[in-house]
């Protein structure tokens, strides 16, 4: 059952991944006068150095607010980009960040142009009860060597020497396991998980063990490859599964039908059978599409039935026959999950299915828990301007589909249990 979760952050559920556990939270830490290392999620998107989407800042403001009000010192950490290079670091640099973070706390955020050294260890050691500094972009340390992301053993005790307890608040990079989270883990006194990942860990446990039903899953996006894990597990948990977006073109494929130029993995045609005869009747197709001859906005549209695509057409997004079955799946919704865009919601001309799904789920919203799966139907509900007409977004697209699909997640993981359990 779903409930409004507001300040009950006891501790944290996780019975369905691998047996039994509780993860210690931020409530539970002893913060006065405290060293707090926080692991938070600043991989923000910028344009010319300037941030385009502060979304994720603020939803990690509920913890550092926390840390701030409890008289800790806090120590944040956060990657920024792919750095493969000395351009890289340049370009990838968390300084905007710590400027928009400050005016958002409305307070001074110390920001230390390295990873390492002399200088940050300095101005940690000046912090004053309360204060706030943030290290710079923690992949600097993947160039030459990815010792970030290869969770560096030596990399992973130098920065918990810097604390006395370690915080992971994010979500989004949960899934991989790097020196600025397991290795910070492991080396911590002491380690509990934010409210950011408490919430998302919450409410993707609620979706999968009690969900409010019927539970509807809605994939999209390029590949059925990379959703294989979570639809054979959905299958034994929602009551429906609606394939759309690029991936339902293997699907038709399978069932024999041309699919033109669109995009299409013609080596999984046998497995989208094995997956729609092992759902039996819960995995819903649509009938129509909308194509193009071009990969471009200004390419012309036509409508077609999913068995009469032409040669050198692609499908774009969904047509009008496909979006009432779908919204006749839905109808009776109590709990959906939304991952993936229905069509190139990228480009105006056909966003038209994307669109409709979030104006209908949000409109819902009294009616249906839409748990939002990160990526891009996050962006898609954001760009539509929908955010928060909907239960939950969550921020984290992979983490959030590794749940999904069952699998434990390194960043989670490696937290401290709860006491005595």
């Amino acid at each position: 059952m779903f409930h409004n979760h507001t300040n009950s952050y006891d501790i944290i559920s996780m019975n369905n991944f691998g047996g039994n556990m509780k993860i210690k939270s931020l409530e539970e830490l002893k913060l006065s006068g405290k060293r707090v290392l926080m692991r938070v999620d600043f991989n923000v998107p910028m344009e010319e150095g300037k941030i385009t989407d502060d979304n994720r800042i603020k939803a990690a403001l509920k913890s550092i607010k926390y840390v701030i009000d409890s008289n800790g010192k806090l120590i944040l950490l956060s990657h920024l980009g792919r750095v493969k290079s000395e351009n890289d670091k340049k370009k990838y640099s968390l300084e905007p960040v710590a400027k928009r973070l400050g005016e958002l706390l409305n307070k001074k955020v110390i920001f230390v142009p390295f990873t390492r050294g002399k200088f940050l260890e300095q101005q940690i050691l000046e912090m004053k009860n309360s204060d706030v500094l943030l290290i710079e972009n923690t992949r600097h340390e993947d160039f030459p060597e990815k010792k970030e992301s290869n969770n560096d053993k030596d990399l992973g005790e130098y920065w918990s020497s810097l604390g006395d307890l370690f915080v992971n608040d994010a979500f989004g990079t949960a899934h991989r396991a790097h020196a600025s989270n397991v290795g910070l883990a492991t080396n911590s006194k002491e380690s509990a998980a934010g409210f950011l990942m408490e919430k998302e860990i919450r409410l993707l446990n609620q979706v999968i063990q009690n969900p409010v039903r019927p539970l509807v899953a809605v994939l999209g996006g390029a590949k059925v490859s990379d959703k294989i894990g979570v639809i054979k597990n959905l299958i034994s948990i929602a009551d429906s599964i609606i394939i759309t977006g690029a991936m339902a073109y293997t699907f038709y494929l399978a069932k024999g039908y041309s699919v033109g130029t669109s995009l299409v993995e013609k080596d999984k045609t046998d497995l989208a059978i094995e997956l729609m005869n092992l759902a039996k009747n819960k995995i819903v197709l649509g009938e129509d599409v909308v194509t193009a001859k071009e990969f471009s906005n200004e390419s012309e549209k036509n409508i077609r039935d999913v068995n009469c695509i032409p040669n050198d057409e692609m499908g774009m997004d969904v047509g009008p026959k496909t979006l009432d079955i779908y919204f006749k799946t839905l109808s009776n919704a109590k709990t959906v999950i939304w991952n993936g865009p229905l069509g190139v919601f990228e480009f105006s001309r056909f966003q038209n299915g994307t669109k409709k799904m979030a104006e209908m789920l949000a409109s819902n919203r009294s009616k249906i828990n839409t748990v939002v799966g990160g990526g891009d139907s996050a962006a898609a509900v954001i760009k539509f301007g929908l955010e928060s007409s909907f239960y939950h977004i969550s921020t984290g697209g992979g983490a959030s589909m590794e749940l999904l699909e069952g699998k434990k997640l390194p960043g989670i993981e490696c937290l401290d249990k709860k006491k005595g359990f």
